[in-house]
């Protein structure tokens, strides 16, 4: 059985899309950002960042979601959720989820964390507005991606597009959010209708609306 330590709509959502694809075995284990538990002693043993999500299988645990989601897809090839080992579409499965979390992510949590990135409170405003623009040349990229195809690869949904899905739900408030770029818009739209996406959304209480 994985065991997947999460909070709802947080860096554990991806994983948990995956887990619910393949139809796995698991269990949600609440990590409860508000009391902190992600810090605390026994967390740490698991994961060592004080972040979330955690998976864990048998005794092993394993932290980062973009590393989780590759270790999923691995273990379940037949879900189609990563492109097989020769296939021209695996290395633009990890360029793509690279780009994912190493720049949308990335930017979304400079823009949401920026007193992290500034020793100085009154340039703040200035760190978010600077992140607004950043976020939106990365939506804008992922945008022409999707131009001519119906997932971020091509015609097959892969773990990308889940990934994908758990980010734009984050970028929903900023000033040019993910439904003012056409291709992306119409993309997520139609993401809704997946019975996993709807399915995790419900579980976690993530309201889909705004998509539709």
């Amino acid at each position: 059985m994985f065991k997947l330590y999460y909070y709802p709509n947080n860096a554990s959502l991806a994983p948990h899309f995956l887990l619910h694809h393949v139809k796995a075995d698991y269990q949600l284990l609440l990590v409860d950002k508000k009391s902190n538990v992600q810090k605390s002693a026994d967390y740490l043993k698991l994961n060592p960042a004080g972040r979330i999500p955690t998976l864990v299988i048998g005794e092993q645990a394993i932290f980062e979601s973009s590393a989780i989601c590759m270790h999923i897809c691995e273990l379940h090839p037949q879900s189609g959720l990563m492109p097989a080992i020769g296939n021209p579409l695996r290395p633009m499965f990890y360029q793509w989820l690279a780009f994912l979390n190493n720049t949308l992510q990335s930017e979304l949590m400079v823009r949401y964390y920026p007193h992290r990135h500034t020793n100085d409170a009154e340039t703040i405003p200035n760190v978010v507005a600077a992140q607004d623009d950043r976020i939106a040349d990365a939506l804008s990229i992922i945008n022409n991606q999707l131009k001519h195809n119906t997932y971020l690869l091509g015609d097959s949904l892969t773990a990308c597009d889940y990934f994908l899905f758990m980010l734009a739900e984050w970028s929903l408030p900023i000033k040019q959010s993910p439904l003012t770029f056409p291709y992306l818009a119409k993309y997520l739209t139609n993401l809704c209708d997946n019975p996993t996406i709807k399915a995790v959304c419900e579980i976690e209480g993530i309201d889909l609306t705004p998509f539709k």
